[in-house]
């Protein structure tokens, strides 16, 4: 059985917070790179919400670091999320506590395993997990790496986003621009396997529907590592 049969909505509950209901505007669906700080209430929208799926990260607050690489090897890769507030005409949210994670270059995520879902035991390790807090420019950077796939999905990075106080504001994922992905998987194939993407982003039932808004950009080459950027809006 794949891995999207199991997929479903949740939160994850964040070690030291307690669990909210998180408030997200229901609106339009944003068209990346649209949201900027200034824009005017008219044209500011939330990004859409996403399922969490079914690997979140168990203690996210005991992991603040900005490199989350741990001993994962692949091709290196910057993350940089701004996150800008849609009930501040877009202005950047500062101190949004941000969580994101992701799978190995094998498609494995850590903190899960020995399972129908993923056959291979990391329950006991905490790779490509990660916690920061969002900067005056609305600014989140991580050290990682690039990921893999695994059947059913596209490439893509989850991320939670909490208002300072710990209510849950946002869950979403992001995607990445499919050309730059088969750069990678048929260039360092001593670390992806897999071969070249097997899902499409439009065929992928999360990004089908919303790909415009969660699309990142992505720069550099397998040689240097790339640099992912990504704005998100929400409802603080």
């Amino acid at each position: 059985m794949e891995r999207k049969e199991f997929l479903q909505k949740g939160f994850a509950t964040a070690l030291s917070f307690a669990a909210f209901t998180p408030f997200v505007k229901s609106c339009s669906k944003n068209t990346a790179g649209t949201n900027t700080a200034g824009d005017d209430a008219g044209t500011c929208t939330d990004t859409p919400v996403d399922e969490e799926g079914p690997f979140p990260t168990h203690t996210p607050s005991s992991l603040v670091t900005n490199d989350i690489t741990s001993d994962r090897e692949g091709v290196p890769l910057t993350i940089k999320i701004t996150v800008n507030n849609s009930n501040n005409n877009c202005s950047a949210l500062q101190n949004a506590i941000v969580d994101i994670w992701h799978c190995d270059a094998a498609g494995n995520y850590s903190e899960y395993g020995g399972s129908q879902m993923q056959s291979t035991n990391y329950t006991s390790v905490h790779f490509l997990r990660g916690r920061q807090i969002s900067n005056a420019g609305g600014l989140v950077t991580y050290t990682s790496i690039y990921p893999g796939w695994y059947p059913g999905r596209a490439p893509h990075i989850h991320v939670h986003i909490y208002s300072a106080d710990g209510t849950s504001l946002l869950i979403t994922q992001i995607a990445f621009p499919t050309d730059a992905s088969n750069t990678v998987y048929s260039t360092a194939t001593q670390y992806y396997t897999k071969g070249l993407q097997g899902t499409s982003n439009t065929e992928d039932h999360v990004f089908a529907d919303s790909l415009a808004s969660e699309l990142a950009t992505v720069a550099g080459s397998v040689s240097e590592g790339y640099v992912l950027t990504h704005l998100i809006t929400v409802a603080a």
